[in-house]
């Protein structure tokens, strides 16, 4: 290892804890040192418009879920900001690895918000194309995704695509995990393996202080994006409910991979102001007091109140979402009722590139065992039971 190379790593990984944060809870916008103004400009009534949508699309799919229409929904109530700002600040060609809850970020990437509520209905395993869209689907169990993210960036290295200053042709990876996937083998693992092959990755932890009933006090001593020290690479803390310091971070951290300087942890200081899942009772182990004060802190009206001080919502402006907002929820409930239910072999068709010959004999078993067969190997056992 060179000199340089070194002093890059050990300057790269000092520790910090430090929360950065460009809008204030009142609106304000201020000067942030690292962050310079301008380094990476966002479309300010674009993320308010994104984040309001990504929010009314939650509330709907809570309501779908008491109706009896989803079996459940993970809400993301609180945390629009930090998606939005990451999203906006991927490439074309970067490539998103979600857990279960960016619904926000699904929709800056151009997901049909109908296309999310199949997985929680039961109608399908995934949803969209992730290679149209470049969201891989969703993962369920906790952590696993991060690996497949490691993995992936290991092929963009393979491919070349990064390292040569062409916006057109590098690539990064952003993996988005929660504050419990810190506790995971395979997050310290990604995390292990990112740093030794310097792969172009950008793993963004929402800490929304809850991993469902655990505080993060008792996940972790020290901040989240203090651990980034141990394994060798950058560590940033940022306001989760500041979209234009979300957005710059994730921007300047996503610019690095491009460039092949290695991984980044971005820790986003947030809140889930919503029970885990539609399931859960949060009401059991922590106080309406703390949900309080963190709705005092929301995203959303923070950005709007930066707007209004500009002066940039006009009256038509705010019809208009108002309007847009009327028509995302009257789509997704007529939406979600009307999601298809699935053919009978479609895990079969999805299991691999390619149908092997005891894949295709097991499909055609099932499709005989569903038609009535009796046998789930599709042979008639009537004589065994006589």
């Amino acid at each position: 290892m060179s000199r340089s190379r070194t002093a890059t790593h050990a300057d790269a990984a000092r520790p910090t804890d430090r929360l950065l944060s460009c809008l204030d809870t009142t609106g304000h916008l201020h000067t942030e040192p690292e962050l310079p103004a301008g380094v990476a400009p966002l479309d300010l009534k674009q993320a308010l418009l994104q984040m309001t949508l990504a929010r009314r699309l939650d509330t709907e799919a809570v309501a779908l879920q008491r109706q009896g229409e989803l079996g459940l929904w993970p809400s993301l109530l609180g945390q629009e900001a930090a998606q939005v700002g990451a999203a906006s600040a991927l490439g074309v060609r970067d490539v998103v690895f979600p857990t279960y809850r960016e619904h926000a970020v699904a929709g800056c990437r151009g997901i049909d918000p109908v296309d999310l509520l199949g997985l929680f209905r039961g109608t399908t395993m995934g949803g969209w194309d992730p290679a149209a869209t470049g969201v891989q689907l969703y993962t369920l169990v906790i952590g696993a995704h991060t690996l497949h993210g490691v993995g992936y960036a290991m092929g963009v290295v393979r491919d070349g695509d990064v390292g040569h200053g062409d916006p057109e042709r590098d690539r990064a990876v952003i993996v988005f995990l929660g504050d419990g996937a810190l506790s995971e083998g395979e997050t310290n693992e990604a995390f292990v393996w990112a740093a030794a092959m310097d792969l172009p990755v950008v793993f963004f932890c929402q800490n929304n202080q809850w991993a469902i009933s655990a505080p993060f006090s008792t996940q972790s001593r020290v901040p989240a994006a203090q651990r980034a020290a141990g394994f060798g690479f950058p560590g940033v803390r940022v306001d989760g409910n500041d979209v234009i310091a979300c957005h710059a971070v994730t921007a300047k951290a996503v610019a690095r991979a491009h460039a092949g300087g290695g991984p980044t942890l971005i820790e986003a200081v947030t809140y889930r102001r919503n029970p885990h899942t539609t399931s859960d009772d949060d009401g059991r182990y922590r106080h309406a007091a703390e949900n309080d004060h963190w709705t005092a802190l929301d995203p959303i009206s923070r950005l709007r109140s930066h707007l209004e001080g500009l002066g940039a919502l006009d009256d038509e402006w705010l019809e208009e979402l108002a309007a847009a907002e009327r028509t995302l929820g009257a789509r997704v409930r007529r939406g979600c009722r009307e999601l298809p239910p699935p053919p009978p072999d479609q895990p079969f068709l999805h299991t691999l590139t390619a149908m092997t010959p005891e894949l295709a004999r097991q499909r055609e078993a099932h499709l005989a065992f569903v038609a009535g067969a009796d046998g789930i190997d599709g042979a008639d056992r009537s004589e065994e039971r006589s």
